[in-house]
């Protein structure tokens, strides 16, 4: 078989493999060791590639906890004082209840640090409140759902942020402060369009909640709201590292659950750490193949590569972000965003590097670019979400979703032109990048 490319092989079996049904993690292990196979080379060396990656990163510890965490906050009734909360807050505005999903995604997102955890937590209650006596078209509902979810791993803690780190070797801790001022100003740009369209759709405005209440809805949500305070405090403050102050968030989401608002019992713990359980597994599987596939293109040398074909055009740093950037929104559209941080992203660092381009700034750029990708027609996987949860079908939700994409991506446009707005807060804690 010497006449094939062993390369063009993996490749091929990956894409082959997927449309056969194959979950993409497993294809990318079984591609990869067919590759060793047809290279001649030790095909032992996908298992230590796999082991050496799993089992010797201290970072990846804090992708379980954080999403057991948000799954105790899902099934317990923090989310439901922190809509309370926001509802007090906001709601006697046009579009109140618009805004609430805004608001919530925000406060939520100091939290969880996964979109499709939001959506599928808050996304629920809000689908219904939304919708209820017809106040809002069940597909709008739908789409500013999906929409105000991505913004949970901009604003830390950051799953995906968790994973680029893994690959790019930059500051957990920096880039979870570089993605707190462009998540809040990409909930701005959402809550302008809500606004602006209130009037024109006839969004109703809900019933204020009164002054002398407002005290007593924050201290019903206060602990709930106490919960990023606890987890960035530690972090910042040189308390806990990153993967620690996962597993604080994930024992104080447990404690406020079951002994202060005692709204988790053992029935619901179970199911919270079965779920947790499950979607740390297909995770794990994801990038337990990514892993190996990377030794494949370390091997074939392909990130050194590109960055020589790159440099011949004399790319500036802004032009490479700008063609990243339409690299990564397009990709967005077909593979899943881990994936794409696990393999296509780490072929960008060496070039990026060569660039001078910061990768703390390269790093909020990537993530922002997948969360988008979530809810880009017509594979966007914050769509499907939504389109379970909500009833609607695929194609009205992705109607209601073009305004709030365009806004995003004038969002993301003004972020990558300007590094300044994700990276002013880091250099106020210290970094010197």
């Amino acid at each position: 078989m010497s006449f094939v490319d062993p390369f063009a092989l993996c490749v091929i079996s990956i894409v082959c493999l997927c449309l056969l049904g194959l979950p993409i993690g497993h294809a990318m292990i079984a591609s990869s060791i067919l590759y060793l196979m047809v290279s001649g080379l030790d095909m032992g060396t996908a298992s230590e590639q796999l082991l050496n990656g799993m089992f010797s990163s201290y970072i990846l510890l804090a992708v379980p906890l954080f999403i057991l965490a948000a799954e105790l906050m899902n099934s317990g009734s923090m989310t439901v004082r922190l809509l309370a909360f926001c509802n007090a807050v906001v709601g006697r505005f046009p579009g109140g209840l618009a805004l609430v999903n805004v608001v919530q995604s925000i406060i939520f997102a100091g939290m969880s640090g996964s979109a499709i955890a939001d959506a599928a937590g808050t996304g629920k209650m809000m689908q219904r409140m939304m919708t209820e006596d017809n106040k809002y078209p069940p597909a709008f509902a739908a789409a500013l759902t999906a929409a105000s979810a991505v913004i949970g791993p901009i604003i830390p803690p950051s799953i995906p942020m968790v994973v680029y780190a893994l690959v790019s070797d930059a500051s957990i801790g920096y880039l979870f402060l570089a993605g707190v001022i462009p998540g809040v100003i990409m909930g701005l740009f959402q809550a302008g369009y809500i606004v602006t369209s209130a009037r024109r759709r006839k969004f109703p405005i809900e019933s204020p909640v009164p002054l002398k209440e407002l005290p007593k809805v924050t201290l019903n949500a206060f602990p709930a709201l106490l919960m990023p305070v606890v987890l960035l405090g530690g972090i910042y403050g040189g308390i806990t590292t990153p993967t620690e102050a996962a597993a604080i968030a994930a024992l104080y989401a447990l404690l406020v659950s079951t002994i202060l608002y005692r709204s988790v019992n053992l029935s619901a713990l179970y199911h919270s750490l079965l779920s947790s359980a499950r979607t740390t597994t297909s995770i794990g599987m994801l990038i337990a193949g990514a892993m190996v596939f990377n030794y494949v293109v370390t091997v074939e040398n392909i990130p050194s590569s590109l960055s020589t074909w790159l440099g011949g055009f004399d790319l500036s740093p802004m032009a490479f972000l700008l063609m990243v950037n339409a690299i990564l929104l397009v990709l967005g559209c077909l593979l899943e965003g881990t994936t794409i941080l696990l393999v296509i992203v780490p072929v960008f660092i060496p070039t990026a590097n060569m660039l001078g381009v910061d990768l703390v700034h390269f790093g909020v750029i990537c993530v922002i670019n997948i969360m988008i990708g979530l809810i880009t027609p017509p594979y966007g996987l914050l769509l499907f979400v939504m389109t379970a949860i909500s009833n609607r079908p695929l194609r009205e939700i992705s109607r209601e979703i073009f305004p709030f994409l365009i806004a995003m991506l004038g969002a993301l446009l003004l972020f990558t032109l300007v590094p300044e707005i994700a990276l002013w807060l880091p250099r106020a804690f210290g970094y010197k990048g």
